[in-house]
């Protein structure tokens, strides 16, 4: 049996045969950054038809998980391209008296097949290059309402994309000007989740689909889809190669250090102090190793005027409502107004309350596992409701610029295969929502 993680965000440390089928096996930490030993991606080939394995991940640094109420690794092959979820039955997560009681994860395997590759991860993965083949497929489109520029480039010399969605037509006389609205994503390397909910959101406003045109006519949407792409290609969960959790550096970042981060919020600040640019809404998209559900984290760049905390918390929670009413994995119980003194260097807090750039500024936050039915049933996430999440928070801007007026009475459901046309009529080849997504390590890029 030969296992291995050089590929693209592949990650394992040791491993260690106990006897013919069980394996220990350890996370590699974070680059430069020994606290994190979360995120795993591996594959295991050389293998029997039939034969069984055990497989112990011996030491994650998170003991409170997500694997105490059900979730399970995730497998794929190379016959059988889809993940799955290894039956909860063939997984125990547990304190292990043969290691000092840490927390151990162990699933039981068999192979099928002995040509096979298979392939475990501790959630759906979405690499850098998957996301650079994505983004040059809509750049061939020529959409006129689609701009793709440089943010900057990272520390292992990554590109940071910079993505502006808005229609070049002028706007009806009772705006004045467009609403901006700022995305930024997966500046925490493990956080899959994320990059699913952008992709969703991103391929819903790049639609033919009435209320992408509606929004691209009314707002300017300015994207930074993957925030720490060094973490992601080497496969950390939370990390840049430096060993910075770039999400507590939004108040001081480093140009060099933090580059991705020093250059959005520049952009920010840059949006932010043109006349004619409104930046109304700030959202940065998480995923959660501990939480079910999907929920926010919400507060305002300051209190509005005359209002006490709780009439202003109530304000901001007002789009959070809204999309609880179109989602049904988004939780709305769950999400909250917040203002943690440890949360202070994250863009959410430093953007809304030190640097006043937008009336809205928010932390979506979506489950690695799973969301609750109303019958409080655990239903695990898989890619397509990710997707679909990220369609619904585009969405969701309809109701909260109180767009549904200039809707058609029937608008047809969106279709990943369609074909749709640009702002000007032209017809357009709409961008696919999967591609190949393993992709073999380029050593020269480290």
């Amino acid at each position: 049996m030969r296992f291995d993680c050089s590929f693209e965000s592949g990650n394992i440390g040791k491993v260690q045969a106990l006897n013919e089928f069980e394996f220990d096996v350890s996370v590699r930490p974070d680059t430069n950054n020994p606290h994190y030993r979360v995120w795993y991606y591996f594959s295991v080939n050389q293998v029997h038809k039939g034969q069984r394995a055990i497989f112990h991940i011996i030491n994650g640094s998170k003991t409170k998980s997500l694997y105490r109420i059900g979730m399970t690794p995730i497998v794929r092959s190379t016959s059988r391209p889809k993940w799955d979820r290894i039956p909860q039955k063939q997984v125990y997560y547990y304190k292990s008296p043969r290691l000092k009681k840490n927390y151990v994860l162990s699933f039981a395997f068999q192979f099928d097949k002995e040509e096979d590759t298979y392939y475990f991860a501790y959630c759906y993965p979405y690499t850098f290059t998957f996301l650079q083949k994505f983004l040059a497929h809509v750049d061939a489109q020529k959409f006129n309402f689609f701009h793709r520029e440089l943010l900057c480039r990272t520390v292992q010399q990554r590109r940071v994309d910079l993505l502006t969605i808005t229609s070049p037509s002028p706007l009806t006389p009772t705006w004045d000007r467009k609403k901006t609205v700022f995305i930024t994503a997966r500046v925490h390397a493990g956080e899959t989740p994320a990059s699913f909910l952008c992709h969703g959101f991103l391929t819903f406003l790049l639609s033919d689909h009435p209320a992408a045109r509606v929004l691209r006519a009314h707002c300017a949407f300015k994207v930074v889809p993957m925030l720490n792409p060094d973490g992601v290609f080497l496969g950390n969960y939370r990390c840049s190669s430096m060993g910075y959790d770039l999400n507590r550096n939004w108040l001081n970042p480093s140009a060099w250090a933090h580059a991705p981060i020093k250059f959005t919020r520049d952009e920010i600040l840059r949006l932010n102090s043109q006349e004619d640019t409104e930046l109304d809404f700030f959202m940065d998209i998480h995923a959660h190793s501990t939480c079910t559900n999907a929920f926010m984290f919400v507060n305002s760049s300051c209190n509005l005027q005359g209002s006490s905390i709780e009439e202003t918390a109530r304000h901001a929670m007002i789009y959070p409502r809204m999309l609880g009413a179109t989602d049904k994995t988004f939780s709305v119980p769950s999400s909250r107004f917040c203002r943690e003194p440890s949360k202070l260097g994250t863009g959410r807090r430093a953007l809304g309350e030190v640097l006043h750039v937008a009336p809205h500024c928010s932390a979506m936050e979506v489950s690695m596992y799973c969301w609750q039915d109303a019958k409080q049933r655990l239903i695990p996430y898989t890619e397509e409701q990710y997707l679909e999440l990220g369609k619904n928070i585009a969405v969701t801007f309809i109701d909260f610029y109180k767009l549904g007026s200039l809707l058609a009475p029937a608008p047809q459901a969106m279709s990943t295969g369609d074909t749709g046309r640009d702002d000007d009529g032209e017809t357009k080849e709409q961008p696919t929502l999967r591609t190949k997504r393993s992709t073999k390590r380029n050593k020269s890029s480290n």
